[in-house]
């Protein structure tokens, strides 16, 4: 099996993978963990409340609780979050952000720019798996637009009536997960809901839907029963396969790749006794951009499967429907 049939797969089947070996300091992680763990355990509620975002505007930078709040008898989500908007440089103000711990601002603004090469990288990756040039899906993205979400979810008395996030898949290019030791998060995959357990060094890379140290990274892909292959690959990349308790962490767009790839539908759960923390880095293109399949990728054997949409408008649709799975993404299906 080669590394490029093994990053095919990943994306093909499950949308998602781990990687480990990724060039950010595993130091940087724990720091962005435990920041964002202090201010939501220890930060007084006013000083907190000083950074409220806006209730009424989608995505809106700074401190809120349980966004995505369903109704009737669907699920309630059960967090708290914190949302940064830190690329490009002109959207970054980090005096919006909490100054609680106080190195808390200067973790996050390392984070985020640690965190914009390894997306890069991997659309260079994924765009040669397709038999498409290294910079085919930047340049098709153009710029990243990068929002940190920091996600708490605290203790639930009755973790089986509400999920800490609804099922969903990712409106953008490609997401970047790190969680904490407590684990929650699943992705579906034939018609099952599989758990995502976390490590500690590695990132999570979730494809999303318009996608459907300088050591290149090690890329782990999930499967199904406990058998674990690593194959050797260009400049000391690793494949390893893990055939039984998948873990995600790569990106690419549904679109892009006219659903050759697909987008990764996931969601995330409480529990009764531990309160959990997540960090979901989101690459997204600007909303002027116009996302379409490649015309590469068309052909009379595999015809165009979505429609053209601008990425504002698709964003609008989003929110205006709610995540609710993959209804979104399959509503641009011709």
């Amino acid at each position: 099996m080669t590394s490029r049939a093994d990053l095919v797969r990943a994306c093909r089947e499950w949308g998602s993978f781990q990687v480990i070996n990724h060039g950010v300091p595993i130091r940087l992680l724990d720091d962005m963990r435990s920041g964002g763990r202090s201010f939501f355990e220890d930060c007084p509620m006013c000083e907190k409340l000083q950074y409220s975002c806006d209730p009424n505007s989608p995505a809106s930078e700074g401190y809120g609780s349980r966004m995505l709040v369903a109704s009737n008898d669907t699920v309630l989500d059960w967090r708290d979050y914190f949302d940064h908007h830190t690329l490009p440089l002109s959207r970054r103000n980090s005096f919006r952000w909490s100054h609680f711990p106080p190195n808390y601002r200067e973790v996050v603004e390392e984070y985020s720019d640690r965190m914009k090469a390894l997306p890069q990288k991997l659309l260079g990756f994924i765009s040669e798996s397709l038999g498409l040039p290294s910079s085919f899906m930047e340049e098709a993205i153009g710029e990243f637009y990068q929002n940190i979400t920091v996600s708490y979810y605290p203790p639930c008395p009755q973790p089986e009536l509400t999920l800490g996030l609804q099922s969903h898949s990712d409106m953008g290019v490609i997401t970047l997960l790190i969680q904490d030791e407590v684990g929650g998060l699943q992705v579906f995959k034939d018609g099952e809901w599989v758990n995502v357990n976390p490590l500690c060094d590695a990132i999570v890379v979730i494809l999303a839907d318009q996608t459907e140290s300088e050591d290149s990274p090690d890329l782990m892909a999930i499967g199904g029963d406990g058998i674990k292959n690593s194959i050797d690959v260009r400049r000391g990349i690793e494949f390893v396969l893990e055939e039984r308790g998948r873990q995600l962490t790569q990106i690419v767009d549904q679109i892009i790749t006219n659903g050759k790839y697909r987008s990764a539908q996931h969601r995330a759960l409480t529990n009764a006794n531990s309160s959990r923390l997540s960090v979901a880095t989101f690459h997204d293109p600007d909303k002027t951009v116009k996302i379409s399949p490649a015309m590469e990728l068309v052909s009379e054997t595999s015809p165009c499967r979505y429609r053209q949409v601008l990425y504002g408008d698709y964003v609008s649709s989003w929110y205006t429907k709610g995540p609710d799975g993959k209804r979104n993404i399959d509503a641009l299906l011709l």
